[in-house]
């Protein structure tokens, strides 16, 4: 890995959705990249001195990971769910940059405006990308946040890589610890669901992100729900910005790896929040797990709240995750 950090000047991105039967999944945003500039920064200058345009570093393997820095202040990380990439924290990150703190959201490893390495579509290469982001930029006491697949991403990072440079970690709709049903987890969800999703993204994986942020993602399934096109949109377009390939894999990814043993490393201030309707990362196998292995967590539980809470939710999520921060 190098120690400089590429600025790459991006074209604003519309924001997108996610959803989909019984899987893990993520937020909202998608842009086209279109290279205006590049320059080397240094990550050793101070905020003040860095544009707030796209970043991206380079890691062990030649993978080019993209990522926004915003605000100043302590450090806070968004990682986002699959299909998706940092955009679809935007909401979180606007609010919680304008309230005082730097905020760094990333496009993980085959998704958004990072590249798209054939193989290494995992959850430990996605937690070392993690680790190597945290180190280029210097950060210490960093709060990590993870939605869906990225709670999964920042789970596993502590697993691999401690607590050293973590102050705080937040799981939201997260698909910590475990997802898939076996026998020592009963509750999980059964391989058949993963099967037909890949399935259905190599059938017509446009359609397939389509009928996910229509329905179950955000719950525009439900009776009496207003449903959002821009949602719909969103998630749409940041879900086929996303490599067919490394989407592909990371459903094997976010719905196999077994996180139980990493979160059992967990000793920092930790929220949990989890929608009681998420059709994608059901609660019982999920933030209910997650809170009953991680006993000292404020667990808190959005009644009525789908899986795709950080926009259904977004104004009350924000007030939670800025009390806990200051907290």
């Amino acid at each position: 890995m190098t120690d400089t950090i590429t600025r790459t000047a991006i074209s604003p991105s519309r924001r997108s959705i996610l959803g989909g039967v019984g899987l893990a999944a993520a937020g909202a945003v998608v842009g086209a990249p279109a290279v205006a500039a590049q320059a080397t920064v240094s990550s050793a200058k101070p905020l003040q001195e860095r544009t707030k345009s796209m970043h991206s570093i380079t890691t062990r393997d030649g993978t080019s990971i993209a990522f926004k820095d915003w605000g100043s202040g302590e450090p806070v990380i968004l990682s986002h769910g699959w299909p998706l990439n940092a955009d679809s924290w935007e909401s979180q990150a606007f609010f919680l940059a304008d309230n005082g703190f730097r905020v760094i959201t990333h496009d993980r490893r085959g998704h958004g405006r990072s590249s798209q390495p054939w193989d290494g579509n995992d959850m430990d290469n996605y937690a070392d990308d993690l680790a190597e982001l945290i180190e280029a930029l210097d950060l210490k006491g960093v709060s990590l946040f993870g939605f869906s697949t990225g709670g999964g991403e920042v789970t596993r990072y502590i697993g691999r890589h401690g607590e050293k440079r973590v102050k705080r970690l937040g799981l939201i709709s997260a698909v910590s610890p475990f997802m898939l049903k076996t026998d020592s987890n009963p509750k999980g969800t059964p391989i058949e669901v993963f099967d037909g999703l890949r399935a259905a993204s190599l059938k017509d994986r446009s359609q397939l992100y389509k009928d996910i942020a229509g329905g179950p993602f955000f719950g525009f399934n439900r009776p009496g729900t207003q449903v959002s096109q821009g949602m719909i949109d969103s998630f749409w377009a940041q879900g086929m910005l996303a490599g067919h390939k490394s989407a592909y894999d990371s459903i094997k990814a976010f719905s196999e790896t077994d996180m139980r043993e990493d979160l059992k490393r967990v000793t920092v201030p930790t929220l949990i929040v989890h929608g009681d309707d998420d059709q994608i990362v059901p609660i019982d196998a999920a933030g209910r797990a997650a809170a009953e292995i991680v006993k000292h967590a404020t667990f808190k539980v959005y009644a009525g709240a789908p899986h795709g809470l950080t926009d259904t939710h977004k104004d009350r999520l924000n007030a939670d995750l800025l009390a806990f921060l200051k907290s």
